[in-house]
């Protein structure tokens, strides 16, 4: 249930709603917009209560119920575009973001001769794994906290924030000491005992699509961070599972428009892992910024045919160069920059 307060409501007005919402049970979650507050009451309950539970109080304009089952991350509880802000770098404003680095972390050497490279480049941040959630229990896993080490080091001394992704509970804090934003993979998308623990972090956060899930499920699970009081949440798209076999993954560009409707969350695409050959990702990658998105995640490393981790799909320095001054003039034409 969503509690649209006047312009103009004062402080008192707005405490009475939380107040009447606590009495009840209920949590809430504010959104202070630039005109008006919004209180989200929250819980299983709010759909038996009488639709004048709170319309009654003073300095209240509208009470909406929304029947979506995602709530904070919907366009009712927040209407203007969300923008998370990381070391400087905006996410959802005019500038459209590259994340771009080896899938896996291999060595220090690999890692900053590829960051330096993306950001000559024009790449924002840098993304790297230090834990690698493999299919096969015997293909690389990573080089687990040295890699975070590593990529702590490369964000210093480089001068670029990075991300990488955290695949258990008991790993967010030392992740996040390591690391300028957290990544929630495609298969821990519904891992809800990690959400809620990045969501009570604070950190900026990027949130894969499983490959399995719809775009709802994807929003009720970003509404785990976000109900932890955690707002600096980005989606990624990454492909789903389809019956088609001559990519990785089916890259679902219609999700981005759907997200831009009914989401005020920032979405980024990452065409490699949808891709899963270097080959398709420039298409893809262009689609992406045509569709709307805010940003990419794209995999480079300098060597794709030594990489230890997804080489086929990792783009080289020199294609990765020409991908980004294709992506120039296509950002231009939909009022973007990179």
């Amino acid at each position: 249930m969503i509690v649209e307060m006047k312009t103009g409501a004062t402080n008192e007005d707005i405490h009475r709603v939380v107040e009447r919402a606590e009495s009840l049970g209920l949590g809430i979650q504010m959104n202070y917009g630039t005109n008006k507050t919004v209180v989200a009451i929250l819980g299983s309950i709010t759909g038996q209560l009488p639709s004048d539970t709170f319309a009654v109080l003073p300095g209240v304009e509208t009470v909406v119920r929304i029947m979506k089952p995602y709530k904070l991350a919907s366009r009712e509880f927040k209407a203007e575009d969300s923008v998370i802000t990381v070391d400087g770098v905006e996410i959802g404003a005019k500038r459209f973001v590259v994340m771009a680095g080896p899938c896996a972390v291999e060595s220090r050497e690999q890692l900053m001769e590829t960051a330096k490279a993306v950001k000559a480049a024009g790449a924002s941040i840098v993304r790297g794994g230090a834990f690698k959630p493999r299919t096969s229990p015997f293909s690389f896993q990573g080089l687990r906290k040295p890699g975070l080490e590593l990529l702590a080091d490369v964000q210093q001394h480089v001068g670029i924030p990075v991300v990488t992704e955290v695949v258990d509970s008991s790993q967010v804090s030392l992740v996040a000491q390591h690391a300028a934003i957290l990544q929630v993979g495609a298969r821990n998308m519904q891992n809800f005992t990690l959400l809620q623990k990045i969501g009570k972090s604070r950190c900026p956060v990027v949130l894969k699509r499983g490959y399995s899930a719809t775009v709802s499920e994807w929003l009720t699970a970003a509404d785990y961070l976000l109900a932890e009081g955690n707002e600096q949440v980005v989606l990624c798209e990454r492909g789903i599972r389809a019956f088609e076999d001559s990519v990785r993954f089916s890259l679902d560009i219609s999700s981005v428009p759907v997200i831009k409707k009914f989401s005020h969350l920032p979405v980024i695409v990452d065409p490699s892992h949808a891709a899963g050959h270097r080959d398709l990702v420039p298409g893809l990658a262009k689609a992406a910024v045509a569709a709307g998105a805010d940003g990419l995640l794209i995999e480079v490393h300098p060597s794709p045919e030594e990489a230890l981790v997804d080489g086929l799909q990792s783009l080289s320095f020199p294609q990765f160069d020409k991908l980004m001054s294709e992506l120039r003039p296509i950002a231009e034409s939909v009022g973007r920059f990179i």
